[in-house]
């Protein structure tokens, strides 16, 4: 199966981080959740702390098949701004890894230089500084374009996980959860 980082930095969206974590786990796929903090518990941007599986120093240099980034305000930017988080990203992406981000954490995909020449979505809200990443910004609920997923917010969560695992996985894993979980497939696109 494959290994997923999540990293998780000071005001995370909660909802985009702990049900992409959920679903994917669901889907059998190793998830590790990492603080990019020494300390383990990471704070949500709605003042809910999560335990972090382990530190992000911890686990820089192993392989993962793919990174998401959970979006929220101010993590994004945090993790638009941590060094670490950009040379794991950029290095998953040279490797033919995925590379994910939902709401607002597409910014740190663009200043990554990721979404260059890409299709991608984000939360509207930070649209207008994505115009310069050198891609196409569309607005649907999910997009995927080689190995970049992007996705709109805590409303789009459950599409971009089940997205996430029929590509990690395999599309007819990612319908059973959706049918299990009663994600609409109308909706999740799977």
């Amino acid at each position: 199966m494959p290994k997923v980082l999540v990293p998780l930095a000071v005001g995370f969206e909660e909802m985009e981080a702990v049900i992409v974590v959920d679903v994917l786990r669901r889907a059998g796929i190793t998830v590790v959740t990492a603080s990019l903090t020494d300390h383990p518990t990471v704070t949500g941007s709605h003042d809910i702390p999560l335990v972090a599986d382990t530190t992000l120093d911890a686990v820089a240099e192993d392989h993962f098949e793919a990174v998401v980034l959970p979006g929220g305000l101010p993590g994004a930017t945090n993790l638009r701004d941590d060094a670490r988080v950009a040379w794991l990203v950029q290095r998953t992406a040279e490797q033919d890894g995925w590379v994910a981000a939902i709401c607002a954490a597409p910014l740190a995909l663009a200043a990554f230089d990721v979404l260059r020449g890409k299709r991608f979505t984000s939360h509207p809200s930070v649209r207008e500084p994505l115009q310069a990443a050198g891609g196409e910004y569309v607005e649907q609920r999910v997009v995927v374009d080689g190995r970049t997923v992007t996705s709109r917010s805590p409303g789009t969560a459950f599409e971009f996980a089940l997205e996430l695992v029929a590509h990690l996985v395999d599309a007819a894993t990612a319908q059973q959860l959706s049918q299990a979980m009663l994600v609409s497939p109308s909706t999740s696109g799977v």
